[in-house]
């Protein structure tokens, strides 16, 4: 069985965030699959259904960001998952707007959610795919942890939704294709 997780921040407030692009991509894909994340378990909100041939679960933690491993954790524990099985797809500062990068394992970046779960599984051996949101742009001085906070939990520019619209369709394939063709061929294909 496989779980896949989109990271974000649970409420409307949140919903249009930059850090909310996991939950977006996630609702796509559900979408596409026709699964509704329509269950509450494991601090999350969660959908079953078929995913390639595979069962799957699909999953968005309603913790915070910052608590997103209390959640995956509990649904690895719940469904038995393996690790190789887990898949989370969260927001990246450190990569252009729209860019994918997939990668197994490695640290968490600095990213608040992974680094919750890589925590709370004991354990960095699962996939990541990030999607690009970019960092704030100010003068020459040094970007604060407050101007990185306040960047992340604002809404995309209406020209970065277009980039945004355009770049959820390609996150929804490379799910596809690493769950049907593994790693190395969706990082090829999407990095």
């Amino acid at each position: 069985m496989k779980l896949i997780v989109g990271l974000g921040n649970p409420g409307r407030g949140y919903a249009s965030n930059r850090h909310n692009i996991g939950f977006m991509c996630l609702n796509y894909f559900a979408k596409t699959q026709g699964i509704r994340l329509d269950k509450k378990q494991g601090k999350a909100r969660t959908g079953a259904g078929e995913v390639a041939g595979d069962k799957a679960i699909l999953a968005r933690p309603q913790t915070y960001m910052n608590l997103s491993g209390e959640s995956v954790s509990r649904l690895v524990k719940k469904f038995d998952i393996n690790l190789n099985d887990l898949v989370v797809i969260h927001d990246d500062l450190d990569l252009p707007l729209g860019k994918i990068r997939i990668r197994h394992g490695g640290s968490s970046g600095g990213h608040k959610g992974i680094d919750s779960i890589i925590s709370l599984l004991d354990s960095q051996d699962f996939s990541r795919l990030r999607i690009g949101i970019g960092r704030p742009t100010s003068g020459p001085a040094q970007i604060s942890e407050a101007d990185i906070i306040s960047y992340v939990l604002s809404d995309f520019t209406p020209e970065e939704k277009r980039t945004v619209t355009g770049v959820i369709p390609r996150v929804s394939e490379a799910i596809l294709c690493l769950l049907t063709e593994g790693l190395s061929s969706a990082m090829n294909k999407y990095n």
